[in-house]
């Protein structure tokens, strides 16, 4: 298969400080798709000439932009010859529609015709390259990338880039911040406009981060470059554009609270009614539930939704769905996403099993409610991925009852987790346990028997 589609990295220069191979690209392209900033570098043209030798105009401006790209691939000056630039061109020049499923939508009607997306910088790093990654054949697309705003960022602050976290707010809840706030860290992030610093502003002094250092690099490469860095308690965006990228040096007050992305973040970290899987138990359940990039997790009887925020917050790009009945744990579930740094943590209202139907299949399910309920559970099985694994949690007779019987069907691990923590009695201290948790942890095998015996 033959690239249709080039995406070109540009910086804040424009096109026209494109290197001159990267130019003849574009301008052999019969569609070309960017931010108007860069559309503006550029007319739109449309003419007609005949050429007896070939057999359509489409035809040659792919021979054209194939040759182009040859040229580019082998570091050459300018396109190999012949190149049929006496043929004529038509170009249609296309603004991008937000919000993104629009603008993967607005390249894919292009496919087929040679077809330039202009990008900021690096496409493939939180750039429309990655997101149509998802949608094309590698054999349908070339990438030339520029230097990255983050690459300038890190040059401007000396910052060593490869211990800076590297992040996009860009399109994305503010919130998604709060993973990365933590003692010593350096993050760079992209940003949707002037309001997105204030909010990282306000999220860093409510979590006892106030004398971090925020540093705004707008047009980075740009004539109109400008950096300024405050504390994040004295911040003020009047004064900043919409075209930055957000610097964070993390400084946090002695009585800041850690909270690491480590599984087992503090109770006192989650508003509950008391519904809670408790810290201890709690990291031993996502140790089992084994989080990793991209893998979607079920948290069925979410109560307060600990389970499934822990499981995002462990892995790059993890998703979760929590699935609860209770109006006000809805509530307390989306509050505690948002503060803990997971805001796109989907929340399910309804009866389980009912609720789960329809929903995509999940690589993981922690069943924490209704553990006893054996039509909850074959519905959650029967869902589960081959490779799978599922998590129950025990306190009551009946439930642990239930667990033995499907252990002794299916297999897996049980395990008994007593916790005691530090009480009083008098003015004597004991260990107070408490109600001890039965936990089974199997994996989902290729082959199965689809019902109970």
């Amino acid at each position: 298969m033959t690239a249709w589609l080039h995406i070109v990295g540009v910086g804040e220069g424009g096109v026209g400080e494109l290197p001159a191979a990267t130019r003849l690209l574009v301008s052999f392209a019969e569609v070309v798709i960017g931010p108007p900033r860069f559309l503006a570098d550029l007319e739109p043209i449309i003419a007609s000439h005949s050429h007896p030798e070939l057999s359509s105009p489409d035809e040659v401006r792919q021979r054209s932009l194939e040759a182009v790209a040859r040229a580019l691939l082998d570091d050459g000056d300018g396109p190999e010859e012949p190149v049929a630039t006496d043929i004529g061109d038509h170009r249609v020049l296309i603004e991008w529609q937000p919000p993104l499923a629009n603008m993967v939508e607005q390249v894919l009607r292009q496919r087929g015709k040679p077809t330039v997306v202009l990008a900021s910088g690096d496409p493939m790093w939180f750039g429309i390259g990655a997101s149509l990654a998802r949608h094309l054949d590698a054999e349908e697309f070339v990438i030339h990338p520029l230097a990255s705003s983050f690459q300038f960022a890190a040059a401007r602050l000396h910052w060593p880039l490869q211990h800076v976290a590297t992040i996009s707010l860009h399109g994305r809840p503010p919130e998604g911040i709060h993973p990365f706030i933590l003692p010593g860290h350096r993050v760079l992030a992209l940003t949707s406009d002037a309001g997105t610093a204030r909010h990282v502003a306000d999220a860093l002094v409510a979590r006892g981060y106030g004398q971090s250092r925020m540093t705004v690099l707008e047009n980075l490469g740009g004539q109109d470059e400008r950096i300024t860095e405050t504390a994040a308690e004295l911040f003020e965006a009047d004064s900043i554009g919409d075209f930055y990228v957000l610097g964070i040096d993390c400084v946090a007050d002695v009585s800041a609270p850690l909270l690491p992305p480590v599984p087992g973040l503090p109770d006192e970290a989650f508003v509950t009614d008391g519904q809670l899987t408790k810290r201890e138990v709690r990291a031993a359940t996502i140790a089992r539930l084994a989080p990793y990039p991209g893998a979607l997790l079920w948290d069925v009887g979410a109560g307060c939704g600990s389970i499934a925020i822990e499981w995002m917050r462990a892995a790059r790009d993890a998703e979760a769905i929590a699935f609860e009945r209770e109006g006000e744990r809805l509530q307390m579930i989306a509050v505690n996403a948002a503060a803990l740094g997971v805001p796109t943590l989907r929340i399910e209202n309804g009866e389980a099993p009912g609720s789960l139907a329809g929903m995509p299949a999940p690589d993981a399910i922690f069943l924490g409610g209704n553990v006893a309920d054996d039509a909850l559970f074959q519905a959650c099985w029967n869902a589960l991925k081959p490779g799978g694994r599922l998590v129950a949690n025990a306190v009551t007779l009946d439930a642990e009852a239930a667990l033995y019987r499907r252990q002794a069907w299916l297999g897996g691990d049980l395990v008994r987790i007593d916790v005691a923590t530090l009480d009083a009695i008098g003015t004597q201290h004991v260990l107070r346990p408490r109600l001890p948790v039965t936990q089974w942890a199997v994996v989902k095998p290729e082959q199965w028997l689809a019902a109970q015996p």
